[in-house]
Formats: C-alpha cells, structure tokens, sequence
C-alpha cells in the first residue's frame, strides 16, 4: 500500500534546512557533457530531402551531465566538486574554464588524451528539438583513470558531505569505480546517491539512495510501470536486489514514490505547473534530495524538496537549474496544501 507522506517538519523548518544548502559539501563524479543548442525556426522543406531547414539564430552552451548536477547544487547555494573525465581538446578545456569561472575546482577533472569530450548538439526551432547530434566515446574509462579519481576523492573525502553519481553511460562509471566509491564511504557519514543508466543497475549495489525513473525502474525489473501494482513491484525489488536503503522513483507528471528499506512506501504527488521539457529534471531531483539529506533533513522532507525543484525546471525548456528563491517560492506556495 503506497502511503501520503509524514512530513515532520513545519514550512519553517524546511525553510531553515535550504538556508543550510550553503553548508553543504557535495561531490559529483560521472559522464561530463557539453550541451551545445542551435536555435532557428523553419520556414521550408530542404530540396535535397524531406526534411525541414532550420535558419539557425542564435547559439548556446551550457554544462550537462554530471556537470549540469554540479550546475544544480551551486545554483542551491551548496559547494560543489566535479570529478569525471573530458577530452584534450576544444570542449574540454571550455568545461574547464566554464567550472572555474564559476569558483569551483577542478583537480577531479581528468582530461584523457584518447576521447573526446562528449557533446550533446541539439537543434531546436519553434520551441521543438528537431533532431540531436552526439559526439562522444561510451567505452569503459581505463584503470589509470579510475584511480587517479579515486585518488583525489580519498584526499578530500574527510571534506564532503555526499557524493552524486551521474550516470550517462559513457564510461566513468563502472564496477570498478563503484567498488572504489562504496568503500570510501564505507563506515562513514557520507551520502552516496545515484541518479542512474538503465543498463548498469548492477553496479550500483549498497548505496543510499537511487532516483531512477519509472521507465528505468522498469527496464530493470522487466514490466511496463502503469498501475500501483506494478509500481510497488518495481520499487520493493530495486530495494532488495540494489541492497539500496531507500529507492526514489519519478514518474513525470504523476510525482514520485519513495521506498525505505523498512520503512512505509508513501507518493508525493508533483507540483509542476505546467511540463514543458523534462531535460536535466533527473539531475534537479538527485541534486535537491541530497542536498537536504546533507543539510540534516530526513528521506520523506527531501524528497518532497525534490519535487518542488522538478516541478521548477521541467517548466523551462533546456537544461535548467533551480535557484533558492525560486524553491523558497515553492515551499510558500505549496506546503501548506494537500500532498
């Protein structure tokens, strides 16, 4: 039986664990990406193939992957590290600087010299994505990467409160990389939450929490998620077999459900306005929920915390970021109605 959430703490003391996101530390490590957009508008069909001409307007660049994680929890406030790996080229040293520029380090930046920095190109016209060119190499990172990452973890480990795993399956994370991770936090305070890639489950076994969504809650499990049935399934299986202590599954415009290893199941229905692009709602919700758990909440209040933060960035188009005005402006507008 899926459960209302017991939230325990009034809307002032949500409001006081966000003013805590500043103390907060958190490490991102996973896929880096540069997400690159080309904006126009279509006027013709091309005469070389039925397909529309975009008359490209206007260019934009922004940090994705791993790196839009890392985006989300310094736009909260909280201090950020990115570990993964880019390319010696172009735009890899751009996410470099991009990361600088914003007063964060970046000693877990590993740049290799056998990849490319993975980019993400899409061309959008009329407010639609038209078609998505990737650059990229999703081979397994070699061992001398993974340690030299784990290395630099190790040495600021005693300094972070959590660690994100972003997953987009180009190679940073692996058995090998999260072996490393779990026995870093092993018999520690450390949060280590996943925001994970259907196909690499396995790999994240023990862990704190792990947000998938319910097309990769389902992929996993081998069902179509579409009734509650099937949802508890889904959620009761991950804990047990992922070992997990708690299991966050999103659903889109249907909210999310948690699961607590041996605690209640309970839903938080979404507070999104409207849905206009859930690109980057992933690294929103990751971002937020173990923001407040480093900030002292419990799992129920941060993953309500999660959710007014998606119900934020899938109204904007593109990968967005959440700010805490605007979550603020959330928790006045909603806590005190019916979840």
């Amino acid at each position: 039986m899926i459960n209302e959430p017991d939230i325990r703490h009034s809307k002032t003391d949500i409001k006081a664990y966000i003013d805590r996101f500043p103390q907060t530390r958190i490490l991102v490590i996973g896929d880096i990406i540069m997400d690159k957009y080309l904006w126009g508008h279509v006027s013709r069909i091309s005469p070389e193939a039925p397909v529309p001409v975009v008359e490209v307007k206007q260019e934009t660049k922004r940090l994705g992957g791993a790196a839009n994680v890392l985006n989300n929890i310094a736009s909260l406030g909280g201090r950020a590290i990115l570990c993964g790996v880019v390319g010696e080229d172009l735009a890899g040293r751009e996410i470099v600087e991009r990361v600088r520029g914003m007063g964060l380090p970046v000693e877990g930046i590993v740049p290799l010299p056998d990849r490319p920095t993975s980019v993400k190109s899409r061309v959008v016209a009329h407010n639609q994505q038209v078609v998505r060119v990737d650059r990229e190499n999703r081979r397994r990172i070699e061992p001398e990467g993974i340690h030299r990452i784990l290395n630099f973890i190790k040495e600021i480990q005693n300094d972070i409160d959590a660690i994100i795993v972003a997953d987009y399956g180009k190679g940073v994370i692996s058995d090998i990389m999260m072996k490393g991770l779990r026995s870093l936090v092993w018999d520690s305070d450390i949060i280590l939450g996943v925001d994970p890639k259907t196909g690499n489950f396995d790999t994240y076994k023990g862990v704190h929490v792990i947000t998938p969504n319910h097309h990769e809650a389902g992929a996993y499990c081998g069902l179509e998620i579409e009734d509650e049935e099937t949802l508890l399934r889904a959620g009761r299986r991950m804990l047990e077999d992922l070992e997990a202590r708690s299991v966050l599954i999103t659903q889109g415009k249907e909210g999310m459900t948690l699961f607590e290893r041996g605690g209640d199941v309970c839903h938080i229905p979404t507070v999104a306005r409207k849905v206009f692009d859930v690109t980057g709602a992933g690294d929103t919700v990751i971002s937020a929920l173990c923001m407040g758990l480093a900030a002292g909440m419990d799992l129920k209040s941060a993953s309500l915390i999660a959710n007014f933060a998606a119900g934020i960035v899938v109204g904007e188009l593109g990968t967005s970021t959440v700010t805490v005005p605007e979550l603020l402006e959330a928790v006045n507008r909603r806590f005190d109605a019916p979840l």
